[in-house]
């Protein structure tokens, strides 16, 4: 994968559904999508600590996903307009079940509704194809100002990549990598000359991966 591990793009999740596609196709695809994602959460479980599709879900799917329930499987493809992703992936490792640690125990009733509107919206802008929505629903009130103190310069990054024309974006998986999404190629290449820039001053090794969101999981829908 060329993508080391506690880099929050991912990479455990990857490595788990891979295997079990793998084993599965080996099977004559004897289990469905549902199966193959419960089967490869095991692996997951034995990356992060946590037994959990966050990733596992689009990986196989592709996509955005809602995982609604795991337990019994339950998982809803949101359709999407297009979007791009430009990432930066610091050269840093944070452990995601470190990561999980710090997050608070209880999080303020006022803070839980705020946030529970925003998913909302963000899923009815994905379905419409309505980018300001999205952009509006972009925030992270209950993770974000946790984990990103773990994260160098993530205030400048985030900033610079807004005023270069970002929809929005936020800490990907447990981090280190940030996320920000546009809609369209120019404007990611753009908040990816904007990265550069923040992160040249660090003196830490990063990469940038611009990339259409794809909508093919390893396993056809």
């Amino acid at each position: 994968k060329k993508i080391m591990p506690g880099s929050g793009v991912g990479s455990s999740a990857a490595s788990a559904a891979g295997a079990v596609v793998a084993a599965n196709k080996l099977l004559g695809n004897r289990f469905n999508s549902n199966e193959v994602i419960d089967l490869a959460m095991h692996g997951e479980r034995v990356a992060s600590g946590a037994r959990h599709a966050d990733n596992i879900a689009p990986c196989v799917l592709g996509g955005f996903t809602l995982v609604r329930s795991i337990e019994p499987m339950d998982v809803i493809s949101i359709e999407y307009p297009t979007l791009y992703a430009t990432v930066i992936h610091p050269q840093i490792e944070i452990k995601t079940s470190y990561a999980r640690e710090i997050l608070p125990k209880e999080v303020p009733l006022k803070s839980a509704i705020r946030q529970w509107s925003d998913v909302g919206s963000l899923i009815a802008g994905l379905q419409k194809g309505d980018y300001d929505l999205i952009a509006r629903s972009l925030q992270d009130f209950i993770i974000e100002p946790v984990r990103k103190k773990l994260i160098p310069s993530f205030d400048e990054v985030k900033s610079a990549s807004m005023n270069a024309g970002a929809l929005g974006g936020s800490i990907s998986g447990a981090g280190p990598s940030i996320f920000m999404f546009s809609k369209d190629l120019e404007t990611a290449n753009e908040i990816k000359d904007a990265m550069n820039k923040v992160y040249l001053t660090t003196g830490i090794d990063f990469n940038i991966y611009v990339s259409p969101i794809n909508p093919h999981g390893v396993i056809c829908k």
